[in-house]
């Protein structure tokens, strides 16, 4: 097998939004869309390994990582149809008009899903680590798991990024906890917390990520009150593997996936947590390779 190539740095003009992505290999393009608290660099583990059998492209979403802040605020604009319509704008940009393959987690698997349903025909098939669908309704807010997002409420607030922000001591102890604890092995990201901490130092990265969450909290609330919506269910082939060592985002709530995927295969990443494509990037690797294989 030919040595990967290394991803490299872009930027692109794409839907009016400057956005960078990391892209590396060649072959038949996959997009990789990451969570909170991530940004692109959480998938170079993985594109080196896809890198020799696919065109690999990691973008930051819209207030992540290096990709523009339109709102310098507190902002409840960025919802999963506006990241999905960046992410169009941006396969556009690059002249990928056929089916692409889509491999995403948390944030951006709730993206994914939008695109699934509004854009069908763009994607070959969908990849989710760790998935947030509709199917988890009211078990966000069960009594025992309360104590798992506290965070949700607390990104809400209009001084969360400022404190989080006040110092590099600060900002490395608030994403340290949710690395360790949301990792089934809680020295996972040991080696690479300073490059966090300096991701989410760069101006407007803290805010720019928790908007994500001010702008999802009516819906949220909705879901939590089961009174959200009913949403059509997705078509394209989809793969889910979920860690089942995830204490946010529980490997049992898997149980509603086939009410809303129609064509789907999933499994648990056993012994794996929150992070599985960060935490055994060879694992994720050969699922990812194996389902696009199968699906064309």
């Amino acid at each position: 097998m030919r040595k990967p190539d290394a991803p490299a740095s872009h930027r692109i003009q794409a839907g009016g939004l400057d956005v960078h992505y990391l892209r590396a290999g060649r072959g038949r393009p996959l997009v990789l869309l990451h969570g909170w608290p991530e940004f692109s660099g959480v998938w170079e583990p993985l594109m080196a390994r896809l890198a020799p059998d696919f065109d690999v492209i990691a973008p930051d979403l819209r207030g992540f990582g290096d990709t523009q802040k339109p709102d310098a605020g507190p902002s409840e604009k960025v919802s999963a149809d506006l990241l999905a319509a960046d992410l169009i704008a941006l396969l556009d940009g690059l002249g990928l008009e056929g089916p692409v393959g889509l491999v995403s987690h948390d944030v951006g698997a709730v993206v994914g899903q939008s695109l699934g349903r509004s854009h069908p025909e763009r994607f070959r098939g969908l990849f989710f680590f760790n998935c947030p669908y509709p199917g988890i309704g009211r078990r966000w807010a069960e009594p025992d798991h309360i104590r798992e997002i506290w965070y949700h409420s607390f990104h809400c607030l209009p001084w969360a990024a400022a404190m989080v922000g006040s110092s590099r001591e600060a900002c490395r102890q608030y994403f340290s906890h949710f690395l360790r604890h949301w990792s089934a092995d809680p020295h996972t990201f040991d080696d690479v917390l300073e490059r966090w901490v300096d991701n989410f130092m760069k101006p407007g990265n803290l805010q720019g990520g928790f908007n994500w969450y001010l702008s999802m909290r009516a819906g949220r609330l909705a879901l939590m009150k089961g009174e959200a919506p009913p949403v059509a269910p997705i078509t394209v082939p989809t793969r889910v593997f979920w860690g089942d060592r995830d204490p946010v985002l529980r490997s049992e709530w898997m149980d509603r996936l086939p009410e809303y995927f129609l064509d789907l295969e999933a499994s648990v990443a056993e012994g794996l947590g929150h992070f599985v494509h960060y935490e055994d990037p060879d694992r994720a690797a050969a699922e990812v390779r194996a389902f696009f294989h199968r699906v064309g």
